[in-house]
């Protein structure tokens, strides 16, 4: 549920970026520019940032070292994992609570370009965002967790390993029985 609604928000606001940015281009070529289209543009590339990455986090899409986690066994590999996952979560949580005194902050603020909108309805897609990264995180833990506790599988051969030798391939000629 969480994920198709993640996608459709991420899709809509990647839409809403490009309709805004082509009919501000399109007015400013007519000579009658927006005043909030660029500040609407910037506030819908945060917002599809945040959500973004949220998506991104229940598809466990991040940047990682997995090569490296795979490597490990056992216990080792269980507390990487764990620290990894209680770094993350820890961040975002921190990130959720600066997001939230940032909205306090901005108190009765509003938009540059429309006074009509209030700042924090721009700004509040920071806890938003952080709290969906956690929810994300923790809907996917019990996937990580069983992994992280599977032993790892036969390493992937690497591409400077030489291609194996089928008997369709012709013997090799040795230069000793050449004459």
């Amino acid at each position: 549920m969480l994920l198709r609604v993640l996608e459709v928000v991420v899709l809509t606001l990647i839409t809403a970026l490009a309709v805004v940015v082509i009919v501000g281009v399109v007015f400013r070529k007519a000579g009658a520019s927006l005043i909030w289209y660029d500040e609407v543009a910037s506030i819908l590339l945060a917002w599809l940032t945040y959500y973004g990455a949220a998506l991104a986090a229940l598809h466990r899409a991040h940047i990682g070292m997995p090569t490296l986690v795979d490597r490990l066994s056992g216990r080792v590999r269980l507390a990487v994992v764990l620290f990894g996952e209680t770094v993350t979560i820890c961040f975002f949580g921190l990130l959720a609570w600066a997001g939230v005194r940032v909205l306090a902050v901005l108190g009765g603020t509003t938009l540059v370009s429309l006074p009509s909108v209030p700042a924090s309805v721009a700004q509040s897609v920071i806890p938003i965002g952080a709290v969906l990264f956690i929810v994300a995180q923790l809907l996917s833990l019990p996937d990580v967790l069983s992994s992280a506790g599977a032993d790892p599988g036969p390493p992937a051969p690497s591409n400077a390993d030489p291609p194996a030798r089928s008997d369709a391939d012709p013997p090799a000629r040795s230069e000793e029985a050449d004459p």
